[in-house]
């Protein structure tokens, strides 16, 4: 019998800084700058991972508070302007970028100290290291050339990486920058806890210092305690008012007492997953588990909060901050590490005066802290300052959080609602006051409806292989596009699984837009074209090309007088289904625009896109037109009832990346018997198109009861089928989904039934049907 090698755990954690203690990241946006400092012997490496991208740099001695890029082996350039003027600007962010270097004897700002490490010419993963020699503050730089949305020159981010000669010997990278001036600010260590009085409309941050560290809140009402009256946030009350268990930002994100008073609301929140109002770890815990005498947040929590005259308890319900549980199908609850990664936090916002708690789980026997507690940080900021709401996004598990955005219509919008969604990282309108989803839904229908979609991702792929790569990484056959025309279609990985689907514009004849819902879909493609040796740029312009849709039977007519083209473009008019146009607003000299014929509606509609700077323009003239033809804003909400009808898939719902084209119901975006050359998943989709398992069929449901996302169809005592989208259709007054279903249930009539419960106690009767309920045919969205 042979002898066994030990068995070791390596888990590939990218994010977390104590995998790597020597080594930080930091992102420069584009059109941005970020200030780092360096030490004698630190290596910064500066990587363009895009290509075509400018680099410019400024080098502060922090001794002499002079220009200092000779210590990092530089040479001043004379014509590296842009850093230096973004440092001189009056925006909010320069100037704060000034009083942290003026804090740092750093108050001369001159041309001595900028240099252009290269120009608009390089490579992707273009990457310059430099060493300094003595320390040095740095402020790096990716100018922008303020393209406009008929150009393909968007400014992107770098990255940088600071290897440390002499790194700390602690486990925690440096502490992040606060929010605003803090008004208070304390480390709370691993096993403690502290009691701290938050006013009325101050903000509270809980911040993760190393990552995966949970961190438990409880709050009481100030002025109640000073009643005699012990008042804190109750769990049974807060979920039920909320109608959910987990912490989120904006107006429905708030934390109530008993007497269902908002104690507290959520602003921000970078991580995504915590648990609320289980217990904090208790010694009752520790003690089943053979470890007696062990610290615990919950007597803590108690001694901290006894100076206030606050009775102690065994257990006290808390807002569980990272703390990552999940109830199983067998309805236990579980745990595991924190999503939390390092300088992750929640920011709450007081909504009455508060005594707060806080503490530093001491958990080390289960993976509630990763194994190894660490620090958390809690600063508090005043009243005054604004501080917008957002969620985080993050394109890698490494990348650098990317908070909730605004496009340039929400100036618009947001006078006409409150009711917004954080959409894959963009706030937009779920509903507008005063219409509400039924409303908006008619309006599409019948007349004409407005929504701003600059949520979608938008990248630019250029070079003499853009059509090589994208013939390669998309489903489609893109050597038959021609300029100025759109393709819809599926981006499979190798297995045949869905990684996004999108639309393809063709611009010229190397450079294609690719439009989509999925920012790993422009990484796919730079590692693709990567590993390809291939000669072409993916550069990403979500942030400089914002878009709205304009669909109903009446956006031709409100559209036709807005949107000059020259001569060589087709007019709006003349514009034909799925083609573009690039033209301009009003006349020749209005603002620039691209204008495409396609839509998500199932209705004649355009898709009008401009540069954020243009955008209430835009919005301001399309909606002055457009009353006359009872124009009406539409959300998210109507949207999908929209798109349901007209049998459109949705991301996470009819298709993920372990369905294929066909399952999801585009298998007409496989072009198998014509596209010649390879593609990615080709083998795998013309295996799984010769045995499919599972298609997308509609059902059409008898009478009234919901049925949603998720809900099991059966026939018999068998699930054949899943629900992936379903609505009640305001115009056939049926309850229709869209269903992935076994291949042998899957004929037109079919009878099957629709679960509840626990899918056997409670069944809907339901027929299958073709996958489009409305205009199948695509007469009107032809017209």
């Amino acid at each position: 019998m042979p002898i066994r090698e030990p068995v070791v755990s390596r888990p590939h954690e990218p994010a977390l800084f104590a995998s790597m203690p020597g080594r930080e990241r930091y992102r420069v946006t584009g059109g941005g700058y970020t200030v780092v400092e360096l030490q004698a012997g630190d290596m910064l490496e500066i990587v363009d991972p895009e290509g075509l991208q400018a680099a410019e740099l400024a080098a502060f001695d922090t001794a002499l508070g002079a220009p200092a890029p000779a210590a990092l082996g530089l040479q001043a350039s004379p014509h590296a302007r842009f850093v230096i003027d973004a440092l001189r600007e009056p925006a909010p962010h320069a100037q704060k970028t000034r009083a942290a270097l003026a804090k740092r004897g750093i108050v001369e700002i001159d041309t001595h100290a900028a240099v252009q490490l290269w120009a608009h010419d390089t490579p992707p993963g273009h990457t310059r290291r430099l060493i300094a020699q003595k320390p040095l503050v740095a402020v790096v730089a990716a100018p922008s050339a303020g393209a406009t949305v008929d150009t393909q020159h968007a400014p992107t981010s770098l990255r940088l990486t600071i290897d440390r000669a002499n790194p700390a010997l602690r486990l925690a990278p440096p502490r992040s920058e606060p929010l605003a001036d803090p008004l208070a600010e304390f480390t709370i260590h691993p096993g403690t806890a502290r009691a701290y009085t938050v006013r009325k409309g101050e903000y509270v941050q809980v911040l993760d210092v190393a990552g995966r560290q949970c961190s438990d809140f409880v709050a009481f009402d100030l002025r109640a305690l000073e009643r005699g009256e012990a008042l804190d946030l109750d769990p049974t009350v807060t979920r039920t008012l909320n109608g959910s268990a987990y912490p989120a930002p904006g107006l429905y994100a708030k934390f109530f007492d008993r007497h269902m008073q908002p104690m507290l609301e959520v602003v921000r929140d970078t991580v995504g997953r915590h648990d609320t109002f289980a217990l904090a770890c208790t010694a009752r815990y520790y003690e089943s588990q053979g470890y007696f005498g062990h610290a615990n947040c919950s007597d803590n929590m108690s001694a901290a909060l006894a100076p206030y005259g606050i009775a102690p308890r065994p257990g006290w319900p808390a807002i569980n901050f990272f703390f990552n549980t999940s109830i199983g199908a067998n309805q236990q609850m579980t745990l595991d590490e924190p999503w939390s990664r390092p300088g992750d936090y929640v920011l709450l916002r007081a909504l009455t005066d508060l005594v707060c708690v806080s503490t530093s789980c001491p958990d080390d026997i289960d993976p509630a802290n990763g194994w190894q507690p660490t620090d958390i940080q809690i600063r508090t900021y005043a009243d005054k300052e604004r501080i917008s709401v957002s969620m985080a996004t993050r394109s890698t598990p490494d990348a650098d959080p990317v908070l909730t955005r605004e496009s340039g219509f929400h100036a618009r919008t947001a006078a006409l609602t409150r009711r917004f969604t954080d959409y894959r990282g963009w706030w937009l309108a779920s509903a507008y006051d005063n219409y509400g989803a039924i409303d908006e839904y008619r309006a599409c229908r019948e007349r004409a409806a407005i929504i701003d979609l600059s949520a979608l991702r938008k990248f630019e792929v250029l070079g003499p292989d853009a059509e090589a790569l994208l013939q390669y990484c998309l489903t489609r056959d893109v050597r038959k596009l021609a300029v100025g025309q759109v393709v819809y279609s599926a981006m499979c990985y190798p297995h045949g699984g869905m990684l996004d689907d999108g639309t393809l514009l063709r611009l010229g004849t190397d450079a294609f837009r690719w439009i989509c819902g999925e920012d790993y879909a422009a990484i796919w493609l730079r590692e693709q074209a990567a590993a390809l040796g291939m000669k072409v740029w993916v550069k990403s312009a979500s942030d400089h090309i914002h878009n709205i849709a304009v669909q109903g039977p009446a956006s031709r007519d409100i559209l036709r007088e807005l949107v000059w083209a020259p001569a060589a473009q087709p007019a709006l008019a003349e514009l034909g289904w799925f083609r573009l146009l690039t033209g301009r607003l009003g006349d020749h000299n209005g603002p620039p625009l691209m204008v495409t014929r396609t839509g998500y509606t199932g209705e004649l509609g355009y898709e009008l896109w401009c540069h954020p700077r243009d955008a209430q323009t835009v919005w301001d003239r399309v909606w002055s037109e457009g009353q006359p033809h009872g124009l009406t804003p539409m959300g998210l909400d109507a949207l999908d009832m929209l798109r349901i009808e007209a049998g459109l898939v949705f991301a996470g719902h009819e298709f993920s990346d372990e369905t294929d084209p066909f399952e999801a119901g585009i298998g007409f975006t496989v072009p198998l018997k014509t596209k010649q050359d390879d593609f990615i998943g080709r083998a795998a989709l013309e295996r799984r198109s010769a045995h499919p398992q599972r298609v997308l069929t509609g059902l059409e449901i008898e009478g009234n009861e919901s049925v949603h996302h998720g809900d099991c169809v059966h026939a018999g005592r068998a699930q054949v089928g899943v629900v992936t989208s379903a609505m009640r259709s305001p115009l056939s007054g049926k309850n229709i989904a869209l269903c992935r279903i076994d291949v042998a249930y899957a004929q037109h009539g079919a009878a099957v039934q629709i679960g509840k419960l626990d899918g056997q106690q409670k069944r809907f009767d339901a027929r299958v049907c073709a996958p489009t309920f409305y205009d199948p045919q695509k007469a009107r969205v032809r017209a």
